[in-house]
């Protein structure tokens, strides 16, 4: 009953829209019930000062009278009696609520002056709203002795709704609604302020347990992350990014940012972003954080990447980099205006983003909603949401064994990521020869590799080496003495060298500059700092 409410609410026409009709829009959240109570407070304090003055913490009537704005009073009133209300809130609008409120109150002063805490209250407003009747109502008299069972256990005097309604009006009907409204806006702020800071101790809590930033350092890059959110929204006349907002879903994914506004930030804050081709390495990790394929990330999300960034072990940063330039998150970049370098367009950035994202049958439905509960639904399936949850809680840390083995092209492209985020290091020079050791390094052995593995018979073709435990294929390939010479081919067949995560982790730890160029701490306050100032000038870019 209180959806059709809403929905008549949300159709009607705002050139003809009655009082209770704006009512109706305005209290279609959760947001406009408790900016209604927050009025109801205020009025509280001005027609019924003696019972403010007995009760001092005002969130006695706050959680007493939320059901009152929610559901018009038909979650305490005996169903005969609140269609009366229905009838007069459609009339008159939020304020025969807020009038019958006040008469509520007021009906029961003594009583409520008599109680020493809130459960006394309560039960003093049960029995009164249990003893209410309808002398005029249509509905059967089995039917309103069902609807009042409690009446035979409370001694409380009946109650005519029709009296109370009509003592609401003559003693609180001078309310206008003008001033209701004059009310509502001052308190909508703070309502939806409040709504805010409760979103954001939420995810902070949340968040805070699996990286290692600082509480304080935390908040701000959440204020920065949502701000990013806002500024998409109305830096220009229409932006998909209003879409990307939904405070009915669970408290992470009510902000979510898409690969643009990522890539923002990446620039902003990673300290990877001073990298040639940083815009690669933010499309990258931002198809990595994209586990749901949906093309929106959450906060949690984002905070991770940067974590690892910002405070992990050589070995994590290695293996975050590792893992950018292997499938799923890697992609061949190659823009299509060559006199931008290797800066891609917000057109580019969004194609590449969405690539290999989707295939087409239903599978792929099916798998979205697994991973996103809420997606392809009007409601949101809690249960779905908990069984995600757990096993979250129940996934173990990947093992660096469990990663696949990185290809030709992807190791060609690694070894370019770190020759451009070593680049304007004091320690330039060092790491330029240090890489090149390693690289070398690594080849060589995947030449000897390749030659313990080669065939004896000299009747047979050269054969690859077997990855990943599949049985390598015939195919025309060229053979280990070309491939080794010549590792930059781009050739898709069978004779492709790879190396493993363990191999390139082993390799570059023999060098000590570049654990220690990956071990330097970063000043993430100094950091974050420098992103705030300079958020506003970096949406001129995009």
């Amino acid at each position: 009953y209180e959806r059709t409410l809403l929905d008549v609410g949300a159709i009607s026409q705002p050139s003809c829209a009655s009082p209770a009709v704006k009512s109706l829009r305005c209290s279609s959240s959760l947001a406009g019930a408790l900016v209604d109570q927050a009025v109801f407070e205020d009025l509280i304090r001005e027609r019924l000062p003696q019972l403010t003055e007995h009760m001092t913490d005002m969130t006695f009537f706050s959680s007493v009278s939320l059901s009152w704005f929610l559901t018009l009073f038909i979650s305490v009133l005996p169903i005969e009696s609140a269609v009366n209300v229905v009838d007069c809130f459609f009339y008159d609008g939020i304020k025969a609520i807020l009038q019958l409120g006040l008469a509520v109150l007021d009906y029961n002063m003594e009583g409520l002056l008599a109680c020493k805490d809130d459960a006394e209250a309560v039960t003093v407003l049960n029995r009164f709203f249990d003893s209410v009747t309808n002398k005029d109502s249509p509905l059967p008299p089995a039917v309103q002795q069902a609807s009042g069972v409690n009446e035979s256990k409370s001694q409380h005097p009946k109650v005519d709704i029709t009296d109370l309604i009509r003592e609401s009006n003559e003693k609180y009907g001078e309310i206008r609604f003008e001033e209701v409204e004059c009310m509502r806006r001052r308190n909508r702020l703070y309502v939806i302020q409040t709504l805010e800071v409760t979103t954001q101790q939420n995810v902070l809590r949340v968040v805070s347990q699996d990286v290692k930033i600082s509480p304080s350092n935390l908040e701000e890059l959440y204020e920065i992350f949502k701000k990013e959110h806002f500024l998409s929204c109305y830096w220009t006349v229409s932006s998909p990014a209003l879409k990307h907002h939904d405070p009915s879903l669970p408290y992470l994914d009510q902000y979510r940012i898409d690969c643009q506004q990522f890539r923002v930030l990446f620039h902003l804050l990673s300290p990877w972003a001073g990298c040639a081709n940083r815009d690669s390495l933010a499309l990258w990790t931002f198809r990595l954080l994209d586990e749901n394929s949906d093309g929106l990330i959450n906060f949690k999300e984002f905070a991770s990447s940067l974590d690892i960034m910002y405070h992990g072990s050589f070995t994590h940063k290695l293996k975050l980099l590792f893992k950018l330039h292997i499938p799923p998150a890697f992609t061949e970049v190659e823009s299509l205006s060559p006199s931008k370098g290797a800066q891609l367009s917000k057109e580019e950035l969004i194609h590449l983003s969405q690539l290999n994202l989707s295939s087409p049958g239903d599978s792929v439905d099916a798998d979205g909603l697994k991973t996103s509960p809420d997606k392809g639904k009007e409601k949101v399936d809690i249960q779905a949401y908990l069984k995600q949850w757990q096993d979250e809680l129940l996934k173990k840390e990947e093992s660096i064994k469990d990663l696949p083995r990185m290809g030709q092209s992807q190791f060609i492209q690694f070894s370019k990521t770190l020759y451009n985020l070593f680049h304007g290091d004091p320690e330039e020079e060092l790491l330029y020869r240090a890489i090149a050791t390693v690289t070398s390094l690594l080849l060589r052995m995947e030449e000897v590799g390749r030659k313990l593995q080669a065939p004896t018979s000299p009747g047979k073709s050269a054969t690859p080496p077997v990855e990943d435990g599949h049985r390598p294929q015939e195919a025309h390939h060229p053979t280990q003495t070309d491939s080794a010479s010549a590792p930059q081919s781009s050739s898709n067949g069978s004779g492709e060298w790879s190396f493993a995560f363990e191999q390139i982790l082993a390799s570059l730890m023999n060098e000590p500059a570049l654990v220690k160029f990956f071990e330097k701490p970063v000043d993430v306050k100094a950091k974050l700092e420098d992103a705030k100032a300079s958020q506003l000038k970096a949406r001129a870019w995009v």
